[in-house]
């Protein structure tokens, strides 16, 4: 989908309000996601706006609701983690030997081994597995349970923690056990590649590398989980993660045009730009699967609560263009007609006039396919000089279809009783005389007058072999007066004067 047409936002949504209300109608609702952002999201993202900040029971609340976990039990098990680590007896008293302990800790008692996709913070404490984000938020919990202020940092596909302590800052790649201040530890260079792949990105490469807050950083369990859906081709599980996520970041899930000015960064995703992007990757989703009603019914839904006037009208356009030419190449004229009719109040000019023109070429194709004699072709060429005066079709378009309108009235003609060539040629001597000559017509003639000339040969043939040879000089003649340079006519004359001379 690549044609763009500007159209005003507040027109655009009343159309779609219209649509919804006429495909409501309809009654054939398909089951798609939900489009409401999940009341935690937006309670999570309330508790931003009071002056202190969040306690490390709120942060593992909303990790494990990003993780989609919302059991007691879930939240006891960190819990329980916690209070192992702050009774641990060699915890050290210094902030910055407390996050290397914690780095320890979490690799000896609960970090079992590197799954890339294991983004979800419940499912360490079921078997052990982890990635970047999970054990990165579980870290940034334990060190706000001891009083250790964090940051995230993301890299292009990583991310890990950042310890401010004092005028230093510390880097922490949670995803190995040598992972406190990497940059100081060979242990750490010498396998963390090996165990996730990923390199590291010291403080110096401030390009590649930017900070996040700590809310920032558990929505990246979101991301990882929409990311999974989609490589699962599973849209409809994405969509509403993405609305839950930019609920999270912006207190509502608002479309990308409605956040401009703000800044998220280079690395960052804008979560308003991914919420639309999966939408219309729900969409696209459907309109490969040849859903194009669905798809209307997608747009009427979520266009008005999730605004992107560009985005939806390209959207809409494609998937009515598609049913269009589905019920066209399926000779459902009809349907389509009723179809496009129907959209007439609810497009803009331009697109309906664009819908229109492909059924009017389909319609005039069809009729053209039809033609059974002179007043039926006269009238299809007539519709196709009409179509172009009004537009609908292209000038080449209208060369085609006259053109074929022509050679079909001529071979419906020809196919009269007795094979009437002459009544074809005239017809189409008519049309070259009205139209202009091009080539396929110039060759459509030039056969019906090869045909034209092999019916004398074949009558004076006949009476020839019957021994009525004035008949067959009669025709013979008749067809040499209309084609003089006929090969097979002028041979026939040759078998005529050589029967005289005998």
């Amino acid at each position: 989908m690549n044609i763009k047409w500007p159209l005003n936002l507040a027109l655009f949504i009343l159309i779609f309000f219209n649509i919804q209300a006429a495909v409501h109608a309809q009654n054939r609702t398909a089951a798609f996601p939900r489009l409401e952002p999940d009341p935690k999201a937006l309670e999570f993202y309330g508790l931003s706006e009071r002056a202190r900040g969040y306690s490390w029971q709120e942060l593992a609340a909303i990790s494990l609701w990003a993780s989609g976990d919302t059991a007691a039990a879930s939240l006891e098990k960190i819990s329980a983690a916690v209070e192992k680590l702050k009774s641990a007896p060699e915890l050290p008293a210094s902030d910055k030997e407390r996050a290397g302990f914690i780095m320890d800790f979490m690799h000896k008692n609960i970090l079992k081994s590197y799954s890339l996709y294991q983004t979800r913070v419940d499912t360490i404490f079921t078997n052990g597995r982890f990635n970047c984000v999970s054990s990165a938020v579980l870290y940034m919990i334990f060190c706000e349970a001891l009083g250790i202020s964090t940051w995230g940092v993301i890299t292009k596909e990583h991310a890990f923690v950042l310890v401010p302590i004092g005028e230093l800052e510390y880097d922490v790649e949670t995803t190995n056990p040598y992972g406190f201040d990497p940059g100081n530890r060979k242990e750490f260079h010498d396998s963390h590649g090996n165990i996730t792949g990923f390199a590291y990105v010291p403080p110096q490469n401030y390009r590649d590398r930017q900070k996040i807050g700590k809310i920032q950083l558990i929505s990246l369990i979101l991301n990882n989980r929409i990311a999974e859906y989609e490589r699962q081709n599973r849209f409809a599980d994405a969509v509403p993660l993405a609305i839950d996520q930019a609920a999270l970041l912006v207190g509502s899930a608002l479309a990308v045009n409605e956040g401009a000015g703000e800044n998220w960064g280079e690395l960052f995703d804008d979560p308003r730009k991914t919420l639309m992007d999966k939408l219309f990757n729900f969409g696209a989703m459907l309109l490969k699967a040849g859903r194009e009603e669905d798809c209307l019914r997608w747009a009427a839904a979520a266009a008005p609560l999730y605004p992107d006037a560009e985005r939806w009208q390209e959207f809409v356009l494609a998937a009515a263009s598609n049913n269009l030419t589905k019920l066209a190449k399926a000779g459902k004229l009809a349907e389509a007609r009723d179809f496009i009719d129907r959209q007439k109040n609810l497009l803009p000019e331009g697109d309906y006039a664009q819908l229109d023109a492909l059924l009017v070429d389909a319609e005039l194709a069809s009729s053209a396919n039809k033609i059974r004699g002179a007043a039926e072709g006269d009238a299809v060429i007539a519709a196709v000089e009409q179509a172009r005066a009004g537009g609908k079709i292209s000038e080449q378009r209208r060369l085609e279809l006259r053109t074929f309108a022509i050679q079909k009235t001529a071979a419906a003609l020809s196919a009269a009783p007795g094979r009437d060539w002459r009544t074809a040629i005239q017809y189409i001597e008519n049309a070259i005389a009205r139209f202009g000559a091009n080539r396929e017509l110039e060759q459509s003639l030039k056969t019906y007058r090869s045909n034209l000339a092999t019916d004398y040969h074949n009558r004076f043939a006949t009476e020839w072999n019957k021994k009525n040879y004035d008949e067959a000089e009669r025709i013979l003649n008749a067809g040499l007066a209309e084609f003089p340079d006929e090969r097979q006519l002028l041979a026939d004359r040759e078998t005529v004067n050589k029967n005289r001379a005998r």
